[in-house]
């Protein structure tokens, strides 16, 4: 599967829904690359530590690729652009960005593709009441477009559109040319977007209404961690009884050359 270039990602638009999927690990990237998913996002933080965003890259080399930028983290333009052209650098073909509209600006006349976010941003939701649908309101849909033109008129190539009404969103993305990146906002927005943690189901926290789960890995992580468990109190028992290392481990030497050494050694 080659992978796909904005120019490809453009002209679906309005043709045919594509796929998208946060990734933690290498693990699931490559396990999205194998099933055919169009897009991936690695996040350059992920609960407060350095994710391995690098190795995401590396496993999943044929499919397009967002990494986030660390939100609340960079002061100013500069210290934005500086840490954009690294993640550039390591293979991110486009930019989530959570900063202002003049950020997402100077971004894009540094020809850095980047994408923004309208709806329900889960880190500035405050002003719309906490984590809720956006856009129930005609005010707030009404906001939620403006938002979006915005980000469009600042140069950027998509916004994520989370959690707003299907109607509004079939609307607003009627009237763009970004790319509608839809997580709770319908069937009609160009991309379709979900964790893996949520599609796996080894989400240990609240699943949101607009996901979807496909697996239970919780319950079998619970059955690894209880076999793990298991086999490491077999190890140390073994070492306390004296059944491990038995003759089958251990490495020998020649009677002779250990005689020579011990010769050697008095």
């Amino acid at each position: 599967m080659s992978k796909l270039t904005l120019k490809d990602l453009f002209a679906a638009k309005g043709k045919r829904h594509l796929t998208q999927v946060f990734v933690r690990t290498p693990n699931e990237a490559a396990a999205c690359e194998e099933a055919g998913i169009d897009m991936l996002v690695a996040a350059e933080l992920h609960d407060g530590q350095s994710s391995d965003y690098v190795g995401i890259r590396k496993a999943a080399p044929n499919t397009f690729l967002t990494i986030g930028l660390a939100i609340n983290t960079y002061a100013g333009h500069t210290e934005v652009l500086r840490n954009a052209y690294r993640l550039m650098g390591v293979g991110a073909d486009t930019l989530y960005c959570g900063y202002g509209i003049p950020t997402i600006k100077a971004l894009a006349d540094e020809y850095i593709p980047v994408v923004g976010h309208v709806g329900l941003v889960p880190y500035r939701n405050s002003p719309f009441g906490g984590m809720k649908a956006v856009g129930k309101t005609s005010a707030e849909a009404l906001r939620v477009y403006e938002l979006t033109k915005q980000y469009e008129d600042a140069g950027a190539v998509g916004v994520e559109m989370e959690v707003v009404p299907a109607e509004v969103a079939t609307e607003i993305s009627k009237r763009t040319k970004m790319l509608i990146i839809g997580m709770g906002a319908g069937i009609n927005c160009d991309v379709q977007y979900l964790f893996a943690t949520d599609i796996l189901g080894d989400n240990e926290g609240h699943v949101p209404r607009h996901s979807k789960v496909y697996r239970d890995f919780k319950t079998e992580y619970h059955r690894l961690h209880r076999e793990s468990v298991a086999a490491f109190k077999e190890f140390r028992s073994d070492v306390l009884t004296g059944a491990y290392p038995a003759d089958q481990n251990n490495v020998t030497i020649d009677k002779k050359e250990f005689d020579a050494f011990l010769k050697a050694i008095k």
